[in-house]
């Protein structure tokens, strides 16, 4: 068991680990979490409404890897919030803690009524279960919304099903955010997130081009999995706990190598030195795609135009 360093009373468990006494008969929020959405939170904020008002703890279930990985390794997940993100997220929303549960052969071959005896009854000792409309469990997706509330009536459970969530008329859910993302509609990804999108990774060293053209970067080696729009972004940099604003370029660099996809973020006014640090980017504006230009000059004049108009979008 661990706890969270930014909120210390929210613990972690994993695999076995028992449940200390103060969360036990814990009202549960289930799912995957990816993101921790406006839809998700709206399923963990009635697992504390619950919570709350029966004096019990709250609770999330989630699994890693999350399960379309295990069930299709040959497809890379675009995740939205790694692992590490989403528990730090979770921590954000006043829960006191979370269970992580490997999702492995095993875990995929329990049928929906062993899940909820071994996991939910035995291992969780639940009070209660708050689940979003569409969530299934078991082996073949046998465990629905209907059959949760059937077996809460036999274990002595009681079940919350939370409809969508909509956003102009469409339900919020992590598919709609990672296809937002990849059309570099950030804004509407940020809607149904409740916030900018973020990455984190550490800054590496590069080819130091950038430095050259009077536009010195952080580099990041992005997971290849991302798949975000290539092109310029309006973002802010996590330095030091303060958010600074910056402008960045995701994808291949064509204007040089068309390599492998990477961020580079120019960090407005600061000139510390980042290599080897872990940097927090949100992504708050697409500004234009990718190009390839013909010449330096042409390209730093374009850097300059990006730069004012990253200033003045992040200024608004």
């Amino acid at each position: 068991m661990t706890q969270s360093a930014l909120n210390p009373h929210f613990f972690v468990l994993r695999g076995d680990t028992p449940l200390p006494p103060s969360l036990r008969g814990a009202v549960v929020a289930i799912g995957n979490f990816d993101g921790v959405h406006r839809g998700h939170r709206a399923v963990i904020g009635t697992a504390l409404e619950e919570a709350h008002s029966t004096g019990r703890p709250a609770l999330a279930l989630t699994f890693e890897p999350h399960p379309r990985a295990f069930f299709r390794p040959e497809e890379a997940m675009f995740r939205l919030t790694p692992e590490a993100m989403k528990l730090h997220r979770l921590a954000e929303t006043g829960l006191d803690g979370a269970v992580v549960l490997a999702f492995d052969a095993a875990l995929a071959a329990l049928d929906a009524e062993s899940f909820v005896r071994t996991v939910l009854v035995e291992r969780l000792q639940a009070s209660a279960i708050v689940a979003g409309f569409d969530f299934h469990f078991g082996r073949g997706r046998g465990g629905s919304p209907a059959f949760l509330r059937e077996a809460g009536a036999r274990h002595g459970f009681s079940v919350a099903i939370v409809p969508p969530m909509l956003e102009n008329g469409a339900q919020i859910s992590s598919s709609a955010i990672r296809a937002a993302l990849a059309q570099g509609r950030v804004a509407e990804a940020a809607g149904m997130l409740g916030a900018p999108f973020e990455i984190e990774a550490e800054v590496i060293h590069g080819d130091k081009r950038g430095r050259e053209l009077g536009y010195p970067t952080a580099n990041m080696r992005l997971d290849p999995s991302i798949a975000l729009a290539h092109g310029i972004y309006a973002v802010t940099a996590e330095i030091d706990g303060v958010r600074r604003p910056a402008v960045a370029s995701f994808g291949r660099r064509p204007t040089f190598d068309d390599g492998a996809p990477r961020l580079e973020t120019f960090v407005f006014d600061y000139s510390g030195d980042l290599y080897g640090r872990r940097l927090r980017i949100a992504f708050h504006a697409y500004l234009r795609p990718e190009l390839k230009f013909n010449g330096i000059d042409a390209l730093i004049a374009q850097m300059d135009r990006d730069s004012a108009e990253a200033r003045a979008v992040l200024g608004a």
